[in-house]
């Protein structure tokens, strides 16, 4: 298929209003009447209050009123609750208070009496995870995390587990989660080479410069949210759960989204927090979120601590991989991380045999959720420098053993036999070895100048990137336009506008006459999934090729109803239905969508298939009649894992002396299918590489152990990378390969864009240094101390520094 749009630059709509300042976030809005509010947030990890009293507060002037745990939904643990009387974490909402302005219900909150029970807390999972150690929760410590619907409970090692280990070696006791594929134990006991290795990945703030701040009012009956987020219809089930309402009954609005790399995917406490406030008030409430706010609510990546043990032959191939994780998690259930890297091991590497071993353990941290590249990307900073190593200890060349182990489109991984629907990261590998000129700077390694030398590295990471079961909406109205009704949110990746162009395309509209209806629900907005996990590409331009080839359906019959002879005789392009043998016959958009008011039932959206979702249904009531209306699901089949790859190089230079580098060239390499839009495709590759840098050597949380309080509660305190952290260019490329099972060949690149980068630049920093630190982040003073055979002032699985 030759296609105009699929593959071109175009600039999307939201881009000016952001360059100029116009777009407007949720703090943006305001509504007559609109009132604030402030919360009291718990003071320590963990609590039970004992006694509230607001009475001074509520008497203050312009104090309007306070909103308590009694007064909204409870939910079990391991839930998250909106506000509580049982705080299980430094920062949990206990009550929250509305004034007329933001001050006096700051001033407010100060004078809210509170008795606090100090409960018993823990940080650390390992210690949770000891005889007799603290359980974060009531209910228990381990949970399945994302591991289907296993119930929290406790479970706890043995000492002797612990003293077999030592401080040198993950603890292994009894594994809730495990599986292998194989005879691991045989492979390791004939493999040429055995590397095991403890590793701790940190935990990390999502660090989303725009805060999750929340207006909310109620408007004849109906609930209005401004909120933050990611996603857009993919919100709308849970707010309607979290107020109790149906979900036509919620309006929720989110143009703009400045930051969430997973932590805003989907509904939380606050926003139905300040619904509540509103409802009681019967006023517009505004919660604006503070910075130290943030890092308390806005969610952590989860970190782990772990073992992997790899086995190798003589060529260089993985024959075994032995991977045990204990992943960190918030009181509440936490995500899947851990399982996700045992799947990114078992593709990226496609060990012969495997085994792996997990327990999501909850601890009184803010709570854990998936960050760009959930697992894969924490999994590609551990095992990638041990490539290297594997590597140098064989005398194989470094691209050459990750080439070896790289997986075909036949690949079979993990105890489910999983596949996927394309991969092209061997083709990755070789793009970015000539791009990099990789023979020509792997012969740079090592070389000194002065106090500084050479440092190379390459790295790779997965993310499964692509989903399918959801709906898509087009209509084509009186004034001869194209609306694609777009369910997508508005992260910045502009993918909510070039999955539209898919439906564009198959309707032979061009895009000047196309209108992208988005980011406010009463523009009547698919169900789609949520823009997290580097799903809408794929997902997306499936659902608008489904909706618009609907469409196309719908206007020839409509044509050959009115001008004669059968569907078939027609074709679709320029903005008009025609006959392809009689010139004569034709129709335009506009007489198209003017005809299909005026018949009414299936041709204006009155009528719809009963396959839709309901939040797909609840659209179609408030675009039935504006033209000729188009909804359908994709039902196209979809098999194995859209595998978003990327192979990433790097070069450094680093200073022997203070432990600092810097990083002299980047190259970043995607397999992403077909190209949809190549300078966002830039724009992701390069954004990635810049979360990696900061992966590798900068994000991490630091906690008082002693009193559980939390050091990094701003950016100067956890700071993200600047543009002096970052190549002055970042080179990207892509294979260009089609998918197979997407109808324009595209699949989704942005979570492995930053694991490869992350791991491409500890693969230099080991190359400089000769040292594998199993760690992220690397700093200056762990670089220091192994180039002068120190010992690190932090044991190999110690957390939270």
């Amino acid at each position: 298929m030759a296609e105009k749009l699929i593959g071109k630059d175009f600039e999307p709509q939201d881009v000016r209003p952001k360059v100029m300042g116009t777009g407007k976030y949720t703090e943006d809005f305001s509504k007559d009447g609109m009132c604030y509010m402030k919360m009291l947030l718990c003071p320590m990890p963990s609590a039970n209050v004992t006694n509230l009293d607001a009475s001074e507060a509520l008497a203050m002037p312009g104090v309007l009123g306070i909103l308590t745990a009694d007064e909204v939904p409870q939910v079990e643990e391991p839930s998250y609750p909106m506000l509580t009387m049982k705080p299980r974490q430094l920062g949990m909402p206990i009550c929250a208070i509305a004034a007329e302005s933001e001050a006096i219900a700051a001033e407010a909150l100060e004078k809210i009496r509170v008795s606090y029970e100090p409960q018993p807390f823990v940080l650390d999972p390992l210690e949770s995870l000891y005889p007799g150690g603290p359980n974060a929760l009531e209910s228990g410590n381990v949970t399945g995390g994302g591991e289907g619907n296993k119930p929290i409970h406790t479970r706890k090692w043995t000492a002797r587990d612990f003293a077999e280990a030592g401080e040198d070696k993950l603890p292994m006791g009894e594994a809730p989660v495990e599986w292998a594929v194989g005879d691991v134990d045989a492979a390791f006991a004939n493999a040429a080479l055995v590397i095991d290795e403890p590793f701790v990945t940190a935990s990390s703030s999502h660090a989303a410069l725009e805060p999750r701040s929340v207006l909310s009012y109620w408007e004849n009956g109906k609930c209005f949210i401004h909120g933050s987020s990611q996603s857009q219809s993919w919100m709308m089930p849970g707010l309607a759960r979290m107020m109790q309402v149906p979900v036509d009954d919620i309006v929720y609005i989110a143009e703009y989204c400045g930051g969430g790399f997973g932590a805003k995917a989907s509904p939380y406490p606050v926003q139905g927090m300040t619904a509540y406030m509103a409802k009681k008030l019967g006023r517009p409430v505004m919660l604006r979120v503070t910075r130290a706010e943030e890092y308390h609510l806005g969610g952590t990546r989860p970190g782990f601590q772990g073992q992997v043990k790899l086995a190798f032959d003589a060529n260089g191939k993985m024959t075994a991989a032995d991977l045990y994780i204990v992943q960190s998690g918030g009181p509440l259930r936490g995500s899947g991380d851990y399982s996700s890297a045992a799947g990114a091991l078992a593709l990226v590497y496609t060990p012969t045999n495997m085994r792996f071993r997990g327990a999501a353990v909850v601890t009184n941290k803010p709570w854990h959720v998936s960050q760009r590249g959930p697992g894969q990307n924490q999994l590609a900073t551990v095992v990638e420098p041990l490539m290297d190593r594997a590597a140098k200890e064989l005398g194989v060349d470094r691209v050459a053993i990750r080439d070896i182990n790289a997986p075909g489109h036949d690949v079979k991984f993990s105890n489910r036999n999983s596949t996927v629907t394309s991969v092209y990261l061997k083709e990755a590998y070789k793009l970015g070895a000539e791009r990099f000129n990789w023979d020509a700077k792997k012969a740079m390694s090592g070389q000194r100048n002065g106090n500084k030398v050479i440092g190379i590295g390459v790295g790779s990471a997965y993310h499964s990137a692509g989903s399918n079961g959801f709906d898509g909406l087009v209509s084509i109205r009186p004034d001869g336009k194209l609306y694609v009704h777009s369910g997508v949110g508005n992260l910045g990746t502009y993918s909510y506008a070039g999955t539209c162009r898919a439906a564009s395309e198959v309707l032979g509209s061009s895009w000047e006459n196309t209108v992208v209806l988005r980011g406010d629900s009463r523009h009547g907005l698919p169900w789609t999934l949520a823009q997290f996990g580097s799903n809408s590409t794929f997902t997306n331009t499936r659902t608008n090729y489904a909706a618009a080839n609907k469409a196309k359906a719908m206007l020839q019959e409509l044509a050959a109803m009115d001008l004669g002879g059968e569907p078939g005789d027609y074709d679709v392009a320029d903005e008009k239905v025609f006959n392809t043998s009689d010139s004569s016959k034709s129709m335009t958009f506009a007489q198209a969508g003017q005809r299909a008011i005026e018949l009414g039932g299936k041709w204006d959206g009155s009528e719809y298939p009963d396959n839709l979702h309901d939040v797909t249904k609840s659209a179609m009531k408030i675009v039935k009649g504006v033209g000729l209306v188009a909804a359908a699901k994709d039902e196209m089949p979809k098999e194995g894992s859209a595998a978003g790859m990327a192979a990433c190089f790097c070069m450094i230079e680093l200073d022997t002396d203070t432990g600092k580098y810097e990083l002299l060239e980047m190259q970043n390499i995607a397999d992403c299918g077909t190209v949809l839009h190549p300078q966002g495709l830039q724009q992701q590759l390069r954004g990635g590489a810049v979360m990696g840098i900061g992966e590798a050597v900068f994000d991490r949380m630091v906690y008082d152990p002693q009193n559980g309080l939390c050091a990094t509660v701003g950016l100067y305190q956890t700071k993200p990378p600047s543009i002096l952290d970052v190549p002055s260019t970042i080179e990207t490329d892509a294979v260009n390969q089609p998918d197979p099972q997407n109808p324009f060949g595209v699949k989704g690149i942005g979570e492995p864009a930053m694991g490869s980068a992350a791991a491409a630049l500890l693969s230099a920093i080991s190359d400089a240094t000769g040292t594998y630190f199993n760690r992220t982040p690397v700093d200056p003073d762990m670089i220091i101390n192994a180039l002068s055979g120190r010992a690190q002032s932090i044991k190999p699985l110690q957390v939270n520094v």
